[in-house]
């Protein structure tokens, strides 16, 4: 068909993109952000709602404790939007984030701090065979 009758690539069809995908995408995005999820947690769930171009995304993380709680939500609230919206192309205006559970994680224990007016013990020195005791 050509001339007037002729419809555009643009106006052919629409492309949807399930609600089930977005969340796949978002939980995926989730544990990249909070990469490596702590031992015994679960991996990130996610919910999402999808309106034309729009999806809002709840997220459900557990965590590793102690650590920046904070800036670990914030980073899987921008690493979400980024990844929604390079893949399926959405507008992703709000993530929110809900800490379901905290892990405790070792932590490597700090060096000793000396306390005032004590001096730090020396370490041992190992002893060098003296030259006479050379047979």
């Amino acid at each position: 068909m050509q001339g007037q009758d002729a419809v555009e690539p643009a106006e052919r069809g629409a492309t949807r993109i399930a609600d089930r995908v977005v969340a796949k995408i978002s939980a995926q995005a989730a544990r990249e952000a909070i990469a490596p999820v702590p031992p015994g947690a679960r991996a990130p769930r996610t919910a999402v709602s999808v309106h034309r171009e729009t999806a809002r995304v709840r997220v459900s993380v557990e965590l590793g404790y102690p650590s920046d709680l904070g800036a670990q939500c914030g980073a899987v609230r921008r690493r979400v939007t980024e990844r929604v919206g390079d893949l399926a192309g959405m507008r992703v205006p709000e993530v929110a984030v809900q800490v379901e559970r905290l892990h405790l994680v070792p932590q490597l224990s700090p060096a000793p701090v000396p306390r005032a007016g004590s001096t730090p013990e020396a370490p041992p020195e190992a002893e060098e065979p003296s030259p006479e005791a050379a047979p």
